[in-house]
């Protein structure tokens, strides 16, 4: 699969799948022996076991109420970015989660390496409209 389709398909199904917590849907997107990084000094998660648990671990206190990805930018390698906006409640709170995930895909177009790069800030906070070129 082309990198670029593979590309479209991840935030796709990311962007649906995140806001059902649909961690089966997600784990598709992964090769059996995928790395992801969570953040940049976390340990990483080796396997599709352990994202699995660090997904349900991550969707057990929140509710999404709008995820958004924007279109991702491809590279010549197997690799893509695309940025990403979550509005949720946690804790009962409203809660905004802005970041950009790095991929880098297999031949299958399955992600083998995922890196994500995200803040967080109190209160909803609307995504700023994306580029497209």
């Amino acid at each position: 699969m082309d990198t670029t389709t593979a590309a479209r398909r991840f935030v796709r199904v990311w962007e649906r799948a995140w806001a059902a917590h649909d961690v089966e849907a997600i784990l598709e997107l992964y090769a059996d022996d995928c790395v992801h990084r969570s953040m940049p000094f976390r340990e990483p998660h080796h396997g599709r076991d352990e994202l699995a648990a660090y997904l349900r671990w991550s969707f057990e206190s929140e509710h999404t109420t709008d995820v958004r990805f924007s279109d991702p930018s491809v590279g010549g390698d197997g690799r893509a970015v695309a940025e990403f906006r979550v509005l949720a409640l946690e804790e009962g709170r409203p809660t905004t989660l802005a970041g950009c995930v790095l991929v880098r895909f297999d031949a299958a177009g399955l992600a083998v390496e995922t890196r994500d790069y995200w803040h967080s800030t109190q209160g909803s906070v609307p995504a700023l409209p994306w580029r497209t070129a």
